[in-house]
């Protein structure tokens, strides 16, 4: 079941998953050709400056933006769950994405990039988004989880921040994704008050990189 709030190109839906509820908003384009469905991380919601500045820039140019709130989140818990129900709420919540019409790209932030590297195959997802990809735990590079990435199965854009513990981009392996840096951000996308990036600068880099990236998508 869901429940729709909101008018025009936003709105608001809540999705019964068997992980428990999950909350989308969405960000309509007028004449969409692609959905990009966007999930958290593991330690923050969809309030997060890359995901709004996409769902804020990506309308205008033919992608509607859907930013999907786990279950856990919903509920208010502040942990989040194992991988494996983290991929419940998403599997739960696709026929309501797939229902929009276009094309899905799968995609999320942190553990919500892992999410949707997991499950883009088996759900059908048209390609996968994956910002700020936590390749390893900080210090721990030999628990690599490259094989999430590179076994997504479907034309992959990484975003990720050149000083990002959890995987600067030269630690990422060859493969078939494409891969954006930007300059002296960490994993939330932060750059130091001296850095040359500006954190407008930041923004603009992430949202020109997906907006060039989903206008090559067929």
């Amino acid at each position: 079941m869901a429940e729709n709030t909101g008018a025009g190109s936003t709105a608001v839906e809540q999705v019964e998953t068997p992980a428990g509820t999950a909350r989308v908003t969405w960000h309509r384009a007028p004449r969409p050709r692609l959905l990009l469905a966007l999930g958290h991380g593991a330690g923050g919601g969809i309030d997060a400056r890359d995901l709004v500045a996409l769902a804020a820039a990506l309308p205008a140019h033919g992608v509607s933006v859907a930013l999907v709130e786990q279950p856990w989140r919903v509920a208010g818990r502040k942990v989040a769950p194992a991988p494996r129900t983290l991929d419940t709420g998403w599997r739960g919540l696709w026929p309501a994405l797939a229902a929009e019409g276009p094309p899905v790209v799968a995609g999320g932030r942190s553990a919500g990039a892992r999410v949707a590297c997991r499950t883009a195959t088996e759900l059908g997802a048209a390609a996968v988004l994956a910002l700020s990809f936590p390749l390893h735990p900080p210090g721990r590079p030999e628990k690599s989880r490259a094989d999430e990435l590179l076994g997504a199965g479907v034309p992959t854009l990484v975003v990720q921040g050149g000083n990002d513990p959890f995987g600067r981009p030269a630690e990422f392996p060859e493969g078939e994704h494409r891969l954006v840096e930007v300059p002296a951000a960490d994993h939330g996308f932060a750059v130091p008050k001296r850095s040359a990036t500006t954190p407008g600068r930041v923004l603009e880099i992430i949202t020109e990189a997906v907006v060039t990236w989903t206008g090559s998508l067929h």
